[in-house]
Parts: C-alpha cells; structure tokens; sequence
C-alpha cells in the first residue's frame, strides 16, 4: 500500500507522464491502462482532493471555511492499494472510502476544494512524493503545469461536453445510480467552467503538451497514442 503524507526526498531524474483533461475526457482510465503498460506508478491525483472533500464530510465541515479545509487537508490520512482485481483503492483515515470517491457529492466536493489556494499548497508535496522509480504516470488538471511541469511526456485530453455527459451516464447508470443526462450535461459544465476560472491552477494544458481530443475514439486507440509519444521502451 502506498500511503502518502510527506514529501520524498529529490526525484528529479525519474521520468513522468502527466495526462491532464477535464472531467470525462477519459483520463483516469487512459492514465491507469498506461502506466500497467509502462510498469509506472500511477497518481490520481483527483482522488486525493476527493478524499480531502469526504473527510471534510465525515467531520461535518463547511465548505466555505478554508482554514477548516487546509487542516483537514494536513491531517487526513490517504492511503492506496490495489485490490485482488487490480483495481485501485483508496484509504481515507484507514477507511476503503473508494466507492464513496466516485460519487457525484464527492467530485462536487473536490472541486470546490481545489479552487482554494491553501489546500493546493498542502497536497502539492503529496503528489510529488508519487515521482518513484521507474516511473510516474499522473493524472489531473495541473499535472502538467504545476505539479511537474518539468515532466518530458505530457498530454491534455479533451472530448465533447455531450460525448463527456454520455460517459458518465452510463458509467453510473452501469452501477445502479439514478441520474439524468441533463443533469450530468450541466455538472460538467458547471465544473468546466469552474475548474478553468479559478485564480489558482486553472484547467489549461501545458505548452508542450500533446492535444489529444477523444471524441469518438475507442480506449485503446487513445492508448495506443499515448504510448506513441514516448521514446522506445
């Protein structure tokens, strides 16, 4: 299990792939597909916001009270392991919160969290902590920009507000949830727009990332064109 509260010591050399996107451009499962073929590591880093925003839940704080939200962003325990499937778990404070994360609330939760400065700063040597050897495969909305921006392999994903909503409509329905697809057409968009005007780490790509637009494009297509773009293995 990989459990991650401080910071690791100089990691410079190990190389890194951040794949940044909005939210349902495919990212989380294109970034993990990658990594099992590299045998990298790979960081969500959105799981670490979203466990930040279901602490912050289970000890009934307010949103709107960012000291609050960088104390609980300091003291919550994140912990990750992958399960007898492979699947990736998460650990909150010892707890498998993992199905709790992928919830709507919860992802509401992370984004509102995310637009405050302070807990940015208190998660960013968390994530950086992930830069092991032989390689580091993350995914995020700054991973390119703020977190490594010295990292030699980055992409953005992107897909169709529309073609993002279907995803996740079936993603959900696929679980049992009762949602609608103007519903979620909304979110994402409420969350778009969100995540590219906060002051801090706004939603963009890097200047040297590869644009890779997914609408339409199967899983492995997209992987294939990741993997396209590093050297040789």
């Amino acid at each position: 299990m990989i459990r991650m509260n401080s910071a690791s010591s100089d990691n410079s050399s190990i190389p890194v792939l951040t794949i940044d996107g909005p939210s349902g451009s495919g990212k989380g499962t294109i970034s993990r597909l990658v990594a099992q073929r590299l045998g990298w590591h790979y960081l969500d880093s959105g799981a670490l916001y979203r466990a930040v925003g279901v602490a912050a839940g289970w000890a009934d704080l307010d949103l709107a009270d960012p000291a609050a939200l960088v104390r609980c962003a300091f003291d919550t325990h994140i912990g990750f392991r992958d399960d007898e499937r492979g699947e990736l778990r998460v650990l909150v404070n010892e707890v498998d919160a993992t199905d709790e994360l992928r919830t709507e609330t919860a992802g509401a939760a992370a984004s509102a969290i995310a637009a405050i400065p302070e807990v940015r700063a208190a998660l960013k040597d968390r994530q950086r902590a992930f830069r092991q050897a032989p390689g580091l495969v993350a995914d995020g909305r700054d991973m390119g920009t703020v977190i490594f921006p010295d990292a030699p392999f980055k992409v953005f994903l992107t897909a169709s507000a529309d073609e993002r909503a279907e995803r996740r409509y079936k993603q959900l329905k696929d679980k049992g949830v009762s949602v609608t697809l103007d519903g979620l057409l909304r979110e994402i968009l409420a969350r778009d727009a969100r995540d590219a005007q906060r002051s801090v780490a706004p939603l963009r790509p890097a200047e040297d990332a590869v644009r890779i637009d997914t609408t339409g494009l199967g899983i492995d297509t997209v992987v294939e064109q990741v993997l396209a773009l590093l050297p040789a293995r």
